[in-house]
């Protein structure tokens, strides 16, 4: 849960970089966090099918965008890559797929552009 709290913490910090474990764990709360108010959307009737949105989901939704954003670029910066590589999921299928790939690597070892590596950070802390 350290994973999701310190994401939020961050709340719109854009710089530095970002482990994969904090980022797939923040992912994966996130993800569980939605489909529990969806449920919850669900079940008080508070459920929009035509707009595929649930009001308490939504409002969940909107308040961790800029978080969840932020998270991102600092995942990219930490395979020393730009945030603007963010803008390969405007290319259908492909895009998506190479930026999980992304997602997914292994940060550089060493320091890189964008700070210092947050395993070395950590490990020295």
């Amino acid at each position: 849960m350290n994973w999701y709290l310190d994401v939020i913490r961050k709340y719109a910090v854009f710089t530095g970089r970002s482990r994969r474990s904090e980022y797939w764990y923040f992912v994966l709360f996130n993800t569980l966090i939605i489909v529990a108010l969806t449920v919850v959307d669900v079940a008080m009737g508070l459920y929009s099918i035509e707009g595929d949105l649930g009001l308490l989901s939504g409002v969940y939704s909107l308040a961790v965008f800029i978080p969840s954003f932020a998270v991102t670029v600092r995942r990219l910066h930490d395979t020393d890559r730009s945030g603007w590589w963010l803008l390969l999921a405007l290319i259908p299928v492909v895009g998506v797929i190479v930026l999980i790939v992304f997602f997914a690597a292994d940060g550089t070892p060493e320091s890189n552009r964008f700070g210092e590596n947050p395993k070395q950070a950590q490990a020295v802390a």
